[in-house]
Order: structure tokens, then sequence, then C-alpha cells
């Protein structure tokens, strides 16, 4: 599957090495919340804990969960999503696009009957009866911020299991739908630390879930998913509670600098007002994304086009959030291209 971030195989085509890379591709904090130097003191030698306790404690503290719900941890969100979608085994499948790749891969995998639903233009669409949903809030590669409570109230009435992806939800002033799993025990809440917290090398994501559900998929999960290394960063990283109002506002920042930056080129005929860490904008003309691409290769400079995601075709290119000088040389190499 066609991801952003493979800045390998772009630095050897250009042979230059990964590091000299301006990487916008990828939709992933440009801050960490805690250096690796609190790896230091980690022991290696005993076995972690196998029910993740002092992770489970950290994350219910910034994600606070009601009774009657629990949480699965993997080793990613994108383990989350496969795990999940084996375990529930959907019938009918409905993807409000465009949405990651990921979940019509495992979808063609398990043999689902899916229906795609694009939100950017017809939102409220009929869904079938007892069907499995999903929706990412805020979504890709778009980034628009949803009020999810008449759409749940629909999928319940239809009796769907809804599945909501939130993994670029912290970089919102905006709640998580989780509270609603005490109301409705067919609702998972999926989320990916490693965006927020920019660390990417860092797999770790979760799944939130009525204890029912959760004790159900449990049975098909290995025990260590996770390395005692993972769990002691993210654990420094949780606790690191000024590190979120710091990036929401950097972020916001820095996405009105990029949103400058694309707008000032005139490359675009429309950059959409995404609310997340990464703009998607589409080019003016019928423009082509991977000439686009082709072009900024001079600078080193790598984007995300989105011809891969539903509804979407190669005018439409994705630019995530970075620092003012990463934003700098962009706008400066996009000026530079001939109109």
């Amino acid at each position: 599957m066609n991801h952003g971030g493979n800045i390998y195989r772009f630095s050897r085509r250009l042979g230059c090495l990964p590091k000299q890379i301006l990487d916008f591709s990828a939709n992933i904090n440009p801050i960490q919340a805690v250096d690796l130097s609190c790896l230091q003191h980690v022991q290696l030698g005993p076995y972690a804990d196998p029910d993740y306790g002092l992770l489970k404690q950290a994350i219910n503290q910034r994600y606070p969960y009601p009774l009657a719900v629990d949480i699965e941890l993997f080793n990613g969100a994108s383990s989350a999503i496969f795990a999940l979608l084996r375990n529930l085994q959907p019938k009918d499948l409905v993807l409000y696009t465009p949405l990651y790749g990921e979940y019509a891969h495992i979808a063609g995998e398990l043999g689902c009957k899916v229906q795609h639903i694009n939100r950017l233009n017809q939102l409220l669409a009929d869904i079938p009866e007892r069907s499995t949903v999903i929706f990412v809030n805020p979504s890709t590669p778009d980034g628009q911020l949803y009020d999810l409570q008449e759409l749940l109230a629909t999928w319940q009435a239809a009796a769907c299991t809804i599945i909501i992806d939130e993994s670029f939800l912290d970089f919102c002033e905006a709640d998580s739908v989780a509270q609603h799993i005490r109301h409705y025990d067919k609702l998972y809440v999926i989320k990916s630390l490693s965006k927020f917290y920019g660390c990417a090398g860092i797999r770790i994501g979760f799944i939130l879930a009525a204890t029912a559900a959760i004790k159900a998929l449990q049975r098909f999960e290995p025990a260590w998913k996770l390395s005692s290394l993972d769990m002691a960063y993210m654990q420094q990283a949780l606790a690191n509670t000024g590190f979120i109002e710091q990036t929401r506002q950097q972020t916001s920042h820095l996405r009105g600098l990029l949103y400058q930056a694309l707008q000032g080129s005139g490359l675009f005929d429309k950059i959409y007002p995404g609310q997340a860490n990464f703009l998607l904008a589409r080019l003016a003309d019928g423009g082509n994304g991977y000439q686009l691409q082709t072009h900024l290769e001079s600078s080193r400079i790598l984007i995300r086009v989105c011809d891969n995601f539903d509804g979407l075709d190669n005018s439409h290119v994705r630019f995530a959030v970075k620092d003012e000088q990463a934003i700098a040389r962009l706008a400066s190499s996009l000026k530079n291209i001939k109109k």
C-alpha cells in the first residue's frame, strides 16, 4: 500500500541520506514530548508486564474512559485496525471516504461487502441495517473535524457496529466519542499515539470499547506485543501534559504558515480547511501531483499524492505541518515552479 513517509526509497533515488529529505508526506508532529534519554535506565532483562499496567494507567489519566469501558493495546494503530476487523468479521462494511487504505485492504482480505460513502458529497447517505461503519475524525487526508452527534444517532438507530478512528483528534480542541460507549456497546474508538507525540518509531495504538467487547478481542491477541522501550517512552510522553497545549498552539500557527505557502504559490485552486496537522490541496487546471513531486525533487522535498484515497485523484496532494524553516523552504520551492 502507498503510504507517506517512505523517505528511504526516496533518498535512494535521489542519492542522498534520509536525514537530508524534507518529508512533508508523513503527518507526524515535528516535535517530541520527551527525549530518548528517558530510556537510558530501562531494564531489558525481565519480561515486561503482559497486562501493560503502568502504561494503561498513564493512558487512562491522559484519555479518561468510563466504567464498563476497557482498553486493548497494539503495536500501532494499523495493527489495531487489522485485529479489530478480523475479530468482528463484518459482512457489510460502510467506509466513509476518503480514508486510510488499510480499511479497504483488510475488507478485501475478509471478503466484506463494502459500501463507500463520500463524506465530502453525501455525509448523511443511507446505510444498511446492522452494518459496520468506519469513520475517521478528524478525517484524512483533508483534516476536517466533524460533530458526530447526528451520525452516531443514525448509526445506532440502524443497530450498526461503529468504529471511530481518532488518530488525529489530539491536534484539535474536541472531545472523544469514547464516553458514548457507556450507552452503546457496539462502539469502538481507535487511537494512534505516534502521530501526536512525534514518535513514528514508537509503535503504540489502542482500542477503547465495552469491557465485554475488549475481552472478546483479547482472546486472539498474543502477550508482549509491546517492548519495554516502547512502553517506557510512551509513559514519559503521556506524563508531559504541558506538551498538549503547546502542540495545539504550535500546530495551529504552523498550519497557518503552510496554508499561506500553498496559497501564495498560485498552483492550487482549492486548499481544504483542515484542523489536524496537515493540509490537502488540489492542483489547478488538472495538475498532476506526481509531476509536482518531480519538480520538488531538486529541493529534496517529499509530498503525498492522494490518488489512492477513494474519491480523490492525482491532482490532490497532502502536506504535513512542519517547522517554520521547512515551510519556508517549501514555499520557495513552490514559487520556483513555472505555472
